[in-house]
């Protein structure tokens, strides 16, 4: 697709209204901005918003309105495109998979370098968990040896060949990151008879006026789209060409979306709020509930090795550290002292794009750059930094009051 030619630099800094007064969000501005001239980040565009709406914006390096590729950013969406689905009874958590996609019956577990069944079927729940035994093969070294083989389709390569991927642990048994909500995808377009694309414009896009967030950016907005930006082992940043305009086949539930961290935001706001914006409802707030707990009992979200560190960073600690998993996204099992309150719902995508959705003490982020490797410590250094400043504003005020309905 065609890149931005050239960046300006925009800085916007709304002021915060938390408190009865105003407070001056000074200390975050001088905070991002640095980052970006520091080249800790290319770009930066990060907002906040508490129980009222947008309190803070900030944009270096990019247009507030530019169009990012959020990646795994893609998975809280459709893990609540499956909720909705459960909602209207048409999709049961706890049955096996493959009774809405027949082909998962002949999912194998790879072990010691054979197949085998496995010991449970895959169910709802699991995928939606992280914990059917699916990985990625940049997380896993027999999966990347499938693919170095060229017995499997690399889940970069566009199409949909990755999802014959084996498991490499039995169902239920570890929480695994990998493949698993675009299994959750491929389920949602046979149950409700439409493609991903279109599911997630009516049903989501539409209600929280996310006019900006798509599979395929059209044509006429492609002018919008951020650049994307690689650190070299020397710390160097340099900018990648644009890529050409990819053909799309396969709507990846996984990791297919591009957004604007306006356009995010109100989807963290309807989460925040019980599953409502602006008197658009898409979701009960029974089910927010459910996806904000932990559904993984005793397991642990684990630290992951890399296959391809130039793509993602070996053990890398997500900002918030989430320890749990609920349903769509990563948990913090403890409140985080002065930060993040008990299972603030929280995942990032590889190119550096981060959210979080504290719902005890209703405040919730977005924070975007574009930048390979995933993960990579400066970037998430610099997130835990914003997020302490951010919470260091909210504890000067008082209780924030109820999101609008």
């Amino acid at each position: 697709m065609k890149r931005i030619a050239g960046v300006g630099i925009v800085l916007a800094g709304m002021v915060c209204a938390w408190r009865g007064t105003l407070a001056a969000p000074s200390d975050i501005d001088t905070l991002l901005r640095s980052a970006v001239e520091q080249k800790r980040v290319p770009l930066v565009v990060a907002m906040v918003a508490d129980g009222r709406g947008v309190v803070y914006e900030h944009a270096t390096g990019a247009d507030k309105e530019g169009i990012f590729a959020i990646a795994s950013m893609t998975k809280p969406i459709t893990s609540v495109a499956a909720m909705q689905l459960v909602e209207a009874g048409k999709l049961k958590l706890d049955a096996p998979a493959s009774t809405y996609v027949p082909e998962l019956r002949d999912v194998r577990v790879l072990e010691g370098g054979t197949l085998r069944p496995p010991k449970t079927p895959v169910t709802v729940r699991q995928l939606l968990s992280h914990t059917a035994g699916f990985s990625y093969e940049i997380f896993n070294k027999d999966v990347f040896a499938l693919v170095a083989k060229k017995e499997l389709a690399s889940f970069v390569a566009g199409g949909d060949g990755f999802l014959k991927a084996p498991l490499i642990a039995d169902p239920g048994t570890r929480w695994e990151y990998g493949i698993n909500t675009d299994w959750v995808g491929r389920i949602i377009e046979r149950v409700s008879g439409q493609t991903l694309d279109a599911y997630f414009r009516d049903k989501i896009f539409t209600p929280l006026g996310m006019s900006d967030t798509y599979f395929i950016v059209p044509p006429e907005k492609q002018s919008r789209l951020v650049p994307q930006f690689i650190r070299a082992a020397d710390g160097a940043i340099s900018r990648q060409p644009a890529p050409a305009a990819p053909k799309v086949t396969f709507f990846s539930g996984g990791g297919g979306l591009y957004s604007t961290p306006p356009d995010y935001l109100r989807f963290v706001r309807a989460m925040m709020a019980g599953g409502q914006l602006d008197k658009q409802r898409i979701l009960s707030a029974e089910s927010v509930a459910s996806m904000g707990r932990n559904q993984i009992g005793s397991l642990t979200v684990r630290q992951l090795p890399s296959m391809i560190p130039q793509f993602a960073v070996p053990n890398a600690i997500l900002p918030g550290a989430p320890d749990k998993f609920g349903l769509g996204f990563g948990l913090n099992s403890k409140p985080r002292g002065t930060s993040r309150g008990l299972n603030t719902m929280t995942w990032a995508g590889i190119y550096n794009t981060f959210f979080w959705i504290d719902r005890e003490k209703q405040i919730g982020a977005v924070f975007f750059t574009q930048m390979l490797p995933g993960m990579e410590p400066n970037v998430t250094k610099l997130v835990e930094e914003f997020e302490g400043v951010v919470y260091q504003l909210k504890k000067a005020g008082s209780a924030p009051t109820p999101a609008s309905r």
